[in-house]
């Protein structure tokens, strides 16, 4: 009876080490794997299809200005890309989604790739995807001075002055979005806005001068990307450049005795009738940001609860193409 007892004891002590070696976030990982893929092909199809409302009106937009300012081809050709496949935001998502599949290690543990894959599966929503693709969109309608109406948003002069903004220059919406540029730093410690590629002639024929973080970190006005999406369409590897650029420009002021205004300490006013989905994402990127602080999902412990994405709310109505700014 007693080797019997002693038998049952190992075989219960062996049964508790089974269930301590089960990991249940790792079983949601391989559920939400195909569930995200299989939403980034719904996405993909819907912008081939003319399903993603403001993909539409950047291909309008885009017709319109060829028409008016045929001297702005170039640019206007590489911004009609944000309506397909391939726009620089889509391609990103694929990417992160790539870097989750093959390049595991990068994340600190499981709970850090399950909030990934929650992140991009959330951000290829087409309604909040459309949302985002508003920052381009504004782009365009500010390119056409004042000829076509800005989507989601207030007019520039507008938000402005509810920002106390300064005037960063057309195509001022994207700075800060990785998806078309990066902040450099340049000889003299002092971090600038470099616009990738094609975009980089925006300050050719704008005239725009070179953006210092420092003005914008506490004068930016406000952007769909910056004051909605940040947290959604980075990467954790780009939400931790911002933060150790943001948290590097402030204790150089501070040595200085200089305050300081984080570009992120606060969401800027400007926008309008956006979706139900960015409210909540909105909601849930604070919480996001008070839990991470300056964790990342690559190098550290992330602390992402798995359900902070999104929170209930009211969805509102868009704006159609011919109503006002």
């Amino acid at each position: 009876m007693a080797e019997m007892q002693h038998y049952k004891k190992l075989l219960f002590g062996f049964l508790l080490i089974l269930a301590g070696c089960s990991d249940p976030v790792k079983e949601q990982i391989t559920q939400q794997m195909p569930i995200t893929e299989q939403r980034i092909i719904q996405l993909g199809n819907a912008l081939d299809e003319g399903q993603v409302r403001n993909a539409n009106l950047i291909k309008q937009y885009a017709s319109k200005l060829r028409s008016s300012k045929p001297d702005l081809s170039a640019l206007i050709n590489e911004f009609s890309k944000d309506a397909t496949q391939q726009s620089p935001m889509f391609l990103a998502l694929k990417e992160r989604l790539n870097t989750v599949k093959t390049q595991p290690n990068m994340f600190a543990n499981n709970q850090a790739i399950f909030d990934e894959l929650l992140n991009i599966y959330q951000a290829a929503d087409p309604v909040l995807y459309s949302d985002a693709l508003s920052d381009p969109l504004n782009v365009l309608a500010d390119m056409s001075d004042g000829a076509l109406p800005r989507v989601n948003s207030l007019s520039k002069a507008q938000s402005q002055q509810a920002n106390n903004a300064q005037d960063f220059g057309t195509g001022e919406q994207l700075i800060g979005n990785p998806s078309y540029g990066q902040w450099t730093t340049g000889s003299n410690g002092m971090s600038f806005w470099a616009w990738y590629g094609m975009y980089s002639m925006m300050g050719d024929l704008f005239g725009s001068r070179r953006v210092n973080y420092n003005d914008w970190g506490s004068r930016r006005n406000y952007s769909y990307y910056n004051d909605y999406g940040r947290t959604r369409y980075s990467s954790p590897n780009q939400l931790r450049k911002q933060t150790q650029l943001d948290t590097r420009t402030r204790k150089s002021f501070e040595s200085k005795g200089q305050k300081y205004t984080s570009a992120y300490s606060k969401n800027r006013t400007g926008s309008s009738s956006l979706s139900g989905q960015s409210k909540t994402a909105q909601t849930s990127a604070k919480r996001f940001s008070s839990n991470t602080s300056s964790k990342s999902s690559y190098a550290k412990k992330s602390t992402t609860s798995k359900n902070a994405s999104f929170r209930n709310s009211s969805s509102t109505t868009s704006r159609s193409f011919r109503r006002g700014k």
